[in-house]
C-alpha cells in the first residue's frame, strides 16, 4: 500500500490497530492463565472483554469510513507478543513472572495508547468525527487499563517479588 495521503495513512494505522487487537485477543488468555495473582487474572480477563470491543469499534470505523480492515499484520504487537510469550516460558517464581507480565502487558498499552492517538489525531484532521469519539474512548480505555496495571504493579507485586528475592516467602 502507497502511503500519498493523509487518508492513506489513516487507513494503514487504522489496519494496524485492527490486526494487533486481533492478536492480543488470542493472547490475553495464555496470559490469564500464567498470572497468579487472582487480580492481575481478573485484570486480563476484564481487558480481554474490552479488547473484543475495541475490535468491535474498529469494524464500525471501517463500515463509516468504507475501509477495509484485512490483509495487514501487526509486527510490532506480534513482537511484543512473542516476548510475552518467552517470559511465560520461563522458570520462573509466581510473583517474579506476575511482575514480568504486568511489564509485558504495559509494553502492549503503550504501544495501543500511541497508535490510537496516531489514529485518533488523523480522523479529527480528515473530518471523521464519528471515528475521532470511537477512537477517543478506546484510548482512555487503554490509558486506564495502563494505570491499573502500574497500580497493581506498585501497592502489591512488585514488592510481593521483592519478598520472594528477599528469601521471605
Amino acid at each position: 500500500m502507497k502511503l500519498q495521503t493523509l487518508q492513506d495513512l489513516f487507513v494503514h494505522e487504522l489496519k494496524d490497530l485492527y490486526s494487533a487487537e486481533n492478536q492480543l485477543v488470542k493472547a490475553l488468555p495464555k496470559m490469564m492463565k500464567a498470572a497468579s495473582n487472582e487480580e492481575l487474572r481478573s485484570g486480563f480477563e476484564a481487558h480481554l472483554e474490552e479488547t473484543k470491543e475495541h475490535v468491535s469499534r474498529l469494524e464500525q470505523i471501517a463500515q463509516t469510513c468504507e475501509i477495509k480492515l484485512s490483509g495487514h499484520r501487526c509486527k510490532a504487537m506480534e513482537g511484543l507478543i512473542e516476548e510475552g510469550s518467552e517470559l511465560i516460558s520461563e522458570d520462573a517464581e509466581n510473583t517474579v513472572r506476575d511482575a514480568g507480565l504486568i511489564g509485558a502487558a504495559q509494553r502492549v498499552e503503550h504501544y495501543e495508547i500511541a497508535g490510537y492517538g496516531t489514529a485518533r489525531a488523523l480522523a479529527e484532521c480528515l473530518g471523521y468525527d464519528d471515528a475521532v469519539e470511537l477512537l477517543g474512548l478506546t484510548l482512555d480505555e487503554e490509558k486506564a487499563t495502563d494505570e491499573k496495571l502500574t497500580e497493581l504493579a506498585e501497592n502489591t507485586i512488585n514488592a510481593e517479588a521483592a519478598a520472594v528475592g528477599a528469601g521471605e516467602e
